[in-house]
């Protein structure tokens, strides 16, 4: 019995290794990917500051539920793209707020004339982004819509850069930029975010559209043909990640996405981690949902290349999630000395580098940025042994309400702070 249960614990040991080196191999592969995306990114943005272009026109929809301690900064920052003004329209809608987010909507409107307030009609609201979106794509005719969050701050250029790259590759669908964390140095868990969606977009959207043309879209800052959402019937209502939902939809559709790392948006991230776990949570629910709708529609995929991609993307948070139990069960199980590995090799030291090298691909990525520093490699360290340890929680919660208890999906709203310096 013993020899049995021996010879379990050593196949699932290696196993573990097995998928966790294999994980972290094509991490290595798309960072290394996602450096030459970036680098190539810095030529073609030059190249297209200098391509003469006749812009079309623009809705930008703006889902805003209780914003009114971020919309008024949101809306100066859309008011100053330097897009063509009369090119333009941002649409608000203002889904069932109980606080100011109308009244400061309803002030700019009224000295801009290309901001329009829609209010979700009573009894409608609090459906979610995605029912939002829908509301404020039926108030436009406009060729192109950009979706950004109420809580962000693009930088001049991003809507034109977006929209040019649509206008000179016809195969795209959409395009997304990047985003960054606005209050980054507000506190740990702050920068353990910016750490995060920094290496996620550096390495996986990155490397991924230089490797196989693919990137998906985040829930802002990006820019869909208007004739390709109309065609898909615009946004999933059911769908609380509407952003990844609407991703595999277009690829089935037969267009792809662009990731457009210096088109730049600045978007606030959660200062509590009572409102971290509640928004992660909801975009693992969101995730499980996405996968149950579109797994049996994998293998008719024309392209196997982009198959393997939406079905590792579909399984992403569930490898990472068995890989760190097994790692962490395994470990503390033989420092206790509770069982023992009788399997010949230096695997300790394989432990050991495998983790390294995971943090070190993480670091690589954060040095394409040139506004982050070498100060992330301590960062980084901590983030590994807390921060990625409480993704078990996060996961195991989401697999729960979805799977145990068959909690019907509702839109959770992430909690807004005031705005404070920039940092």
């Amino acid at each position: 019995m013993e020899s049995t249960l021996q010879l379990d614990l050593s196949i699932v040991f290696v196993a573990a290794v097995i998928l966790i080196w294999f994980m972290i191999a094509y991490q290595l592969v798309l960072t290394v990917a996602g450096f030459f995306h970036t680098t190539r990114s810095q030529r073609e943005r030059r190249e297209v500051e200098a391509i003469p272009l006749e812009f079309p026109p623009v809705a930008v929809l703006i889902p805003a539920h209780n914003e009114g301690k971020v919309i008024r900064q949101t809306l100066e920052a859309m008011l100053g793209f330097d897009y063509p003004h009369d090119r333009y329209e941002v649409i608000v809608v203002d889904d069932a707020s109980s606080d100011d987010t109308s009244t400061i909507v309803a002030e700019f409107a009224a000295r801009d004339r290309r901001v329009h307030l829609v209010r979700v009609p009573a009894g409608e609201g609090g459906k979610g982004k995605s029912r939002a979106l829908n509301i404020g794509l039926a108030e436009t005719q406009a060729e192109y819509i950009a979706v950004y969050d109420a809580d962000n701050t693009p930088e001049p250029p991003a809507l034109r850069y977006l929209v040019a790259q649509l206008l000179l590759h016809k195969e795209l669908g959409a395009v997304l930029g990047k985003f960054r964390t606005v209050n980054r140095g507000r506190n740990l868990l702050t920068r353990f975010i910016n750490v995060e969606t920094l290496s996620f977009q550096s390495i996986v959207q990155a490397g991924r559209w230089k490797l196989f043309k693919v990137a998906t879209l985040p829930g802002t800052n990006f820019v869909i043909r208007r004739s390709l959402i109309d065609a898909l019937g615009g946004w999933d209502e059911s769908a609380i990640t509407e952003d990844s939902e609407l991703s595999i939809r277009i690829y089935v559709h037969g267009y792809r996405i662009k990731f457009i790392p210096y088109a730049v948006t600045y978007e606030q991230e959660p200062e509590t981690w009572a409102v971290w776990f509640k928004q992660r949570t909801r975009w693992v629910r969101g995730n499980n949902y996405v996968a149950r709708k579109f797994l049996h529609e994998i293998p008719r995929f024309t392209s196997k290349v982009l198959a393997i991609e939406v079905l590792y993307l579909l399984s992403l948070y569930y490898v990472f999630f068995i890989a760190i139990v097994i790692s962490d069960l395994l470990f503390l199980l033989t420092l206790l000395h509770l069982i023992a590995i009788p399997v010949p090799g230096p695997y300790t030291a394989v432990w050991v580098l495998a983790v390294v090298l995971f943090m070190m691909e993480i670091v690589l990525a954060l040095s394409y940025d040139a506004e982050e520093s070498a100060a992330n490699i301590g960062l980084v360290m901590l983030a590994y042994f807390t921060y990625c340890q409480l993704w078990i929680l996060v996961v195991g919660k989401a697999l729960y309400l979805d799977v145990v208890r068959r909690e019907r999906h509702t839109w959770v709203k992430t909690v807004r702070f005031e705005r404070g310096p920039e940092s």
